[in-house]
């Protein structure tokens, strides 16, 4: 218990760290500290802005598939993709099985009909204590 008390805070202080003004079609909330489930599944996935789920780590990937380098791509056990044009260090350091506590950090708006891409999720990696957000796409709801 003590450990989620610990990741939580980190959680915390990285997202106030690495919160900028967000932008236009991103709705944002207070700290992803409101809902937590113990294990995820699957299905499990944040729903709302500022839930959170436990999972593991499934696959770390680059993002281009055969192209070292061209960013980061990591997919947990509850389904969740995350990628970045950007090589992220909490990515490339973790591994398959990892703990990740995994918060829905802001979710696009006015999105077309059944484009729901864009959402940003916050991760921080219970082995490394190295936390990251990136988006579940490589592009926002409405784009290429």
């Amino acid at each position: 218990m003590r450990w989620r008390i610990k990741l939580g805070a980190l959680a915390l202080l990285a997202m106030l760290n690495a919160c900028g003004l967000p932008s236009s079609n991103t709705t944002t909330a207070a700290p992803p500290e409101t809902t937590t489930q113990t294990t995820a599944q699957a299905s499990d996935a944040p729903q709302h802005v500022g839930d959170c789920v436990d999972t593991t780590v499934r696959e770390i990937a680059s993002r281009l598939e055969g192209m070292p380098n061209s960013g980061s791509a990591i997919t947990y056990a509850n389904g969740i993709y995350q990628v970045s044009y950007d090589m992220i260090d909490g990515v490339t350091h973790s591994r398959v099985g990892d703990p990740v506590h995994l918060c829905l950090i802001s979710l696009p708006a006015d999105c077309p009909a059944g484009d729901d891409r864009g959402k940003t999720y916050q991760a921080t990696n219970a082995r490394t204590h190295e936390t990251w957000s990136a988006p579940d796409a490589e592009h926002m709801c409405g784009g290429a």
